[in-house]
């Protein structure tokens, strides 16, 4: 089985937990923190923190023109809370001057299900991941506003008042969550992950 080099983007966020996650999950995981970095890996992560201060040291680092220019020629990347955001082409409640990488035709909006005091957790039935149930760990977490028609819908809140909302999606080999995987150890989403990084590897080879 091939051995995918994925990144996580260590600038900001739950650095070590995605690592330890796509570890276990059967690839070879490495910290993005310098623009040649980019260029050194099949895929990427980018988790969860605080959108605002991530774009802000993306740029700063000189890493957003590589980051936008790989996401752009397709190389995979999975987004986890923080992470959605900077992946959605569009947001809702931006704060003032924030830019995303882009790459996903969804509207995400920051902060959604309310302040880090109305953080909860949920069980999701996530059909891509079979049959038992994901613990899903929401924390200051966005929601999906709107996807476009590429947009595969993966996962909706199932109860309360937030019951609908979109909280996973793909597009091609871009992979979202509003909620965090890798404080769980369920290393599943992360294993879904590194199957469609294969698969692209596959497709390009």
């Amino acid at each position: 089985m091939n051995t995918p080099d994925i990144g996580v983007l260590a600038v900001q966020g739950d650095v070590r937990e995605h690592l330890v996650a796509l570890e276990r999950s059967g690839a070879r995981a490495r910290r993005v923190r310098r623009p040649e970095e980019v260029a050194q890996v099949d895929a990427l992560v980018i988790p969860g923190g605080e959108s605002s201060t991530i774009d802000k040291l993306v740029r700063a680092f000189d890493l957003q023109a590589p980051l936008r220019e790989r996401i752009a020629a397709g190389l995979p990347v999975y987004g986890s809370c923080a992470g959605m955001i900077m992946l959605a082409d569009r947001l809702v409640d931006a704060a003032p001057g924030q830019q995303t990488l882009g790459g996903m035709d969804i509207v995400v909006r920051r902060n959604a299900f309310g302040r880090q005091v109305d953080s909860f957790e949920e069980d999701l039935h996530i059909r891509e991941l079979g049959g038992e149930p994901v613990r899903a760990v929401f924390i200051r977490a966005p929601w999906v506003e709107e996807a476009g028609e590429g947009v595969e819908v993966l996962a909706r809140v199932e109860h309360g008042p937030a019951a609908g909302r979109i909280v996973a999606a793909r597009q091609r080999a871009l992979l979202v969550t509003s909620f965090h995987p890798e404080v769980t150890g369920d290393h599943r989403v992360h294993q879904l992950f590194a199957d469609i990084v294969r698969r692209h590897q596959r497709e390009r080879s």
